[in-house]
Formats: structure tokens, C-alpha cells, sequence
């Protein structure tokens, strides 16, 4: 049996089960899209059998490793991350992932975030000649200038570039911001979408009960925004774009559901408004649907999985037409689009639906049905395939050892 027959013997193309690294520093519990998004790909990678080694900071000081049989968990040290309560931010692990990786080698790592934890575990991977995909999911250098680092902003691109730049991929969510990468001199750059859970985001989920609570009655027309209370997403929009649809339709309510640094000033400055907190599962499902339009106005955001959840669940959304309103709201379809930063525009699509109810039913409607159409099954299957293509090198490596094994023992 020659090298090239036992190669493609030795490496089925599908369904191979892998060994993968992934190195995070939020994950769920923690509430915030990064983490959604990880802990919906890891899951989806368990579920077909992969192998997961899962590297992120201890969240709290009882934070223990739960293993299963097909994830461990190796826990480093973190402090908390500035402006982002809640959160840590993981410490260099060089000498710890070097052990870790000699003695249980992964056939390809994943590394979700930039911080000195995930720039450790680059610098390993790529000492030990592991294949390595990065993902973009923050615009670290656009909340720059809204927590006064904007002198900073050319050394976070800098520091960025770099960093992925030394990944085999970078995995980003939109066509968009490929396009803003590729601008900024990124290299080897690949979309991987995102998807929604539709069984728990549903419009049947709306709930006449919590409207009451709200102080809402059949006639009237919740506005709703659900997210971070912070201000690199552009809360004072909301706002704004609420006092105008309550001017052409005073039966109009505001719902806020999230936290963050902004809650306390915002609650001093808008008693009016309804804030309800954080909410999950099932609960942040029911508050969605209880709504009728959903305003996003962050440009901040690589996707903003509370848009696809606002579809899923019925909801007419007004956003910029960037991340996923660019990708799946298709204008005066399946909602309404403001080109970015033109805020006049956004208004004027809020108020449209403020005295509009059958708009905002039909939109709401293509909405669900366009969410229906974006399974998290597909976006996992994309994702194992990159990352299959990236520990092919790996693989067949591994069946010339075990041919030149063969040979010397024949």
C-alpha cells in the first residue's frame, strides 16, 4: 500500500471527528452576544461529536470546570474588565497553554477574543504549528471614542490587524465588515453568519397578561429595546425616535430590556419609560413578543443577535442598515432600514410605524418568516467545515507517520 492509499484511507473528509481548542473570555452564563454566539457554536460542535477543550477566565471566585464527555474546561485567571461589568478579561497563559497543548495537542484552535488571553494562545498556537481561526466580533476600535480612547483608535487597529493577521482565518458575521477589514488590511478573511433560535423567539410567545403589567392596552403599541444599557449603543436614539412616534401617536409605551453603566442616568432622566432589567430565556422571549416595534440604532454592533430575536418574535425593527439589519432585513419587506448615522431617517421609519398598525403587522410577519429561515444547524455545519478544512494539514501529517510507521514495520 503506497503513501497517497493510505493517506485518503486515513482521512474520511466528513465527519471527522476533531479535537479543538477554544479560547474565550466571556461564555455563557455570561449575558452578552459574544458569549450566545460561542456557547451556540460549542454546543452545535458537541453535538456532532467534536471534541472541545474550552479555554476561558474563572467568572467568579466558586466558578468551577464542568466537564462532560465530549468538553473539559480549563479555567485561567482573569480581572474585570473595564466599562463592562460583569465581564473579565483573561490574563497571559503562555506557559500554561504550552503544557496543555504539548500534552493534549488540538487539531485546530479556535480564539473568540483579542485580549491577553487570546493573544497568548495565538503565540502558542502558532510556536506549536497549530492551525488557528480567529473571530471578529467586536469593533473594539469603534467603542474606542466612546469611552475617551478615541487617541488610541490607529494603535487598536494596529494592535487588531496584527493579531488576526497571524490566524489562518478570520471569521467575521457580515459582508460588511469583510469589506471594513479588507479596507483596514486584513488578510484571509471569511463569513460565518449567525442564526436564531425560533423556538423560543416566537410571536406565540406574546403575552396579553405582562402587556397589562406594562400598563398597555390592545390599541396602544409597545416600542421596545433590548441590550446593553451602555453608551456605545446610542441610547439617546431611542429616546429620541420614541418622543417622536408618542407626538404623532400618544398611545405609544417604551420598554427597555437590559443593564449596564447607563441604566441609573437614564432612568434619573426618563421616568416614562418602562426598565425592566436583564430577562432570559423564556422571559426575554415573552417580552419580546409582547412588543410591536423594535428600535436598534447601534453602530457599533458586528451583528446584534437581538435583531434576528426581534424578527424571530414578530416584531417590526427599525435599525441602521448595517450588521444584520444589512444582511436579512430587506427594506420595506421584512422591516425598515436607515442608512447609517443618518438619524433623521431612522426617525422618520419609527414614526411611520407609530401610526401604522397594519404595517407593523405585515412587517412583523415577514419578519418571523424571514428569521424562520436562519437555522443555527447551518451556520454549525459552516463552521465545523472551516475549521475541518484548517486541521487538514494536521491530518495528513498524522498519516505519514503512521505510513512511514507502516513501511519500517513491513
Amino acid at each position: 500500500m503506497d503513501a497517497a492509499t493510505l493517506t485518503c484511507q486515513t482521512l474520511p473528509t466528513q465527519h471527522r471527528q476533531l479535537r479543538i481548542a477554544v479560547v474565550t473570555e466571556t461564555y455563557p452564563p455570561e449575558v452578552n452576544g459574544v458569549a450566545m454566539t460561542i456557547g451556540r457554536l460549542v454546543g452545535g460542535l458537541q453535538a456532532r461529536n467534536h471534541q472541545i477543550q474550552l479555554i476561558r477566565p474563572r467568572q467568579s471566585a466558586d466558578d468551577r470546570a464542568q466537564p462532560t464527555a465530549t468538553l473539559t474546561e480549563h479555567l485561567q485567571r482573569g480581572i474585570p474588565l473595564p466599562h463592562y461589568d460583569g465581564l473579565t478579561m483573561g490574563l497571559p497563559a503562555k506557559a500554561a497553554l504550552t503544557r496543555l497543548w504539548t500534552l493534549q495537542r488540538p487539531d485546530v484552535v479556535q480564539i473568540a477574543t483579542e485580549g491577553p488571553l487570546g493573544w497568548s494562545a495565538l503565540t502558542v498556537a502558532n510556536k506549536l504549528r497549530l492551525p488557528v481561526a480567529s473571530d471578529f466580533h467586536t469593533n473594539f476600535h469603534s467603542y474606542s471614542k466612546h469611552y475617551g480612547l478615541g487617541l488610541l483608535r490607529r494603535a487598536i487597529v494596529a494592535y487588531l490587524r496584527k493579531f488576526h493577521n497571524k490566524a489562518d482565518v478570520t471569521l467575521v458575521p457580515t459582508e460588511g465588515i469583510r469589506r471594513e477589514l479588507l479596507g483596514y488590511g486584513y488578510e484571509n478573511i471569511e463569513i460565518i453568519g449567525r442564526g436564531v433560535d425560533t423556538r423560543l423567539f416566537h410571536p406565540s410567545r406574546r403575552d396579553p397578561a405582562l402587556r397589562a403589567r406594562w400598563g398597555v392596552q390592545d390599541h396602544e403599541a409597545v416600542v421596545l429595546y433590548v441590550g446593553r444599557l451602555a453608551v456605545e449603543k446610542n441610547l439617546a436614539l431611542v429616546f429620541e425616535a420614541f418622543d417622536a412616534m408618542r407626538t404623532a401617536n400618544p398611545a405609544t409605551r417604551l420598554v427597555l430590556v437590559g443593564d449596564g453603566p447607563e441604566r441609573a442616568a437614564w432612568q434619573t432622566k426618563r421616568p416614562d419609560a418602562l426598565f425592566c432589567g436583564t430577562r432570559l430565556g423564556e422571559a426575554l422571549a415573552t417580552h419580546y413578543a409582547s412588543a410591536d416595534v423594535f428600535l436598534f440604532p447601534s453602530l457599533t454592533d458586528t451583528w446584534g443577535n437581538v435583531t434576528l430575536e426581534a424578527m424571530a418574535s414578530g416584531l417590526a425593527v427599525v435599525a441602521y442598515d448595517c450588521a444584520a439589519a444589512e444582511e436579512v432585513i430587506r427594506h420595506g419587506d421584512t422591516g425598515l432600514k436607515a442608512p447609517p448615522n443618518d438619524e433623521v431617517t431612522f426617525i422618520e421609519q419609527a414614526v411611520a410605524l407609530a401610526t401604522d398598525g397594519a404595517q407593523r403587522r405585515r412587517l412583523g410577519h415577514a419578519a418571523a418568516a424571514r428569521a424562520a429561515q436562519l437555522s443555527w444547524d447551518a451556520i454549525v455545519d459552516h463552521f465545523e467545515a472551516v475549521l475541518t478544512r484548517l486541521a487538514q494539514p494536521q491530518f495528513e501529517t498524522l498519516a505519514e507517520a503512521d505510513w512511514a510507521v507502516a513501511a519500517r514495520s513491513g
